[in-house]
């Protein structure tokens, strides 16, 4: 097990596939926290996850005789697993239950940064205009506004709310600019849950997570959810959508510097857009977590 690896980040449950795309008796290949796993699906159709040895070779091997197995859980449409003993319950997404919306995996893309880096990434509304120009943002509409933030020590975990956004293009079904308010959780130290307007109810929210697979220190997978009330738009047409705001990210995400996340706000300027970041760190930090984080110096 590598040194670095502190003790909550080992206990915690991580995403590590889409469950669709693992087929029964077919092996597949990853990392997690710097070790080799595998991973396929039984002929009851369940995942089986287990660490791979260095002298195991080639993928004809047979689900049912492998013993020595990780803990293994599905949810939300993904597999997770945990390399020592999941002591915290997977944090939930109660929406994913409700039978009219429109759930979906919308991809699993390596990045070259840390986790926490993406899930920093995914908070910040400051890059709309910039990034994601004449879809989530445009100038000269680049203020973000003030919004609350809070570290709930019930619920355990960061939030946002009150976070408003003038957007030409809101979401796939948006036929006009509108000024969307978001409300984003951080419920696991390399996941997070963005809720948003929802065009086509003004009564709901539509959901967007993303579940970042910690491969290595500097590197991980982002796993792409939505759970959204669309009746018009097709499948393939909403994954498209998502996907295309998440390569956008993409490049921005390697190149920024230290690919680790320093824990020290001071470290980077903060402005008003990075109190939810900061915040988020302050989270990490007291958790102990030093996996893919510059911790803070005492």
């Amino acid at each position: 097990m590598t040194t670095d690896l502190d003790p909550f980040t080992r206990d915690l449950w991580h995403v590590i596939a889409a469950t669709d795309e693992l087929k029964i008796g077919l092996v597949e290949n990853t990392m997690l926290l710097d070790r080799k796993i595998s991973m396929t699906r039984g002929v009851d159709g369940e995942p089986v996850v287990w660490l791979r040895s260095n002298e195991e070779d080639g993928d004809d091997i047979d689900a049912e005789s492998i013993l020595d197995r990780l803990p293994v859980k599905t949810a939300y449409g993904y597999t997770w697993t945990c390399l020592g003993n999941p002591t915290i319950a997977l944090f939930p997404i109660p929406e994913f239950a409700e039978p009219d919306r429109r759930n979906m995996n919308c991809g699993s893309i390596g990045i070259a940064c840390s986790a926490p880096r993406a899930v920093e990434n995914f908070l910040d509304m400051g890059h709309f205009p910039y990034v994601h120009t004449d879809i989530l943002g445009a100038e000269p509409h680049t203020e973000v506004k003030e919004y609350d933030v809070e570290v709930s020590e019930e619920r355990d975990e960061v939030l946002a709310t009150k976070c408003k956004f003038i957007q030409p293009r809101a979401a796939k079904s948006a036929t006009k600019p509108m000024e969307v308010e978001y409300v984003y959780r951080v419920p696991h130290p390399f996941c997070s849950v963005l809720y948003k307007s929802c065009p086509e109810d003004e009564s709901r929210r539509d959901v967007i997570a993303i579940l970042l697979q910690p491969m290595t220190q500097e590197t991980c997978r982002a796993h792409l959810l939505q759970s959204m009330i669309d009746s018009y738009s097709s499948l393939e047409d909403l994954r498209r959508f998502q996907q295309t705001i998440f390569g956008q990210d993409k490049p921005i995400l390697e190149n920024q510097y230290p690919k680790k996340l320093p824990l020290d706000p001071r470290s980077e300027t903060p402005i008003r857009a990075d109190k939810s970041a900061i915040a988020y760190r302050r989270w990490l930090s007291q958790k102990g977590i030093t996996y893919g984080v510059i911790p803070q110096a005492s």
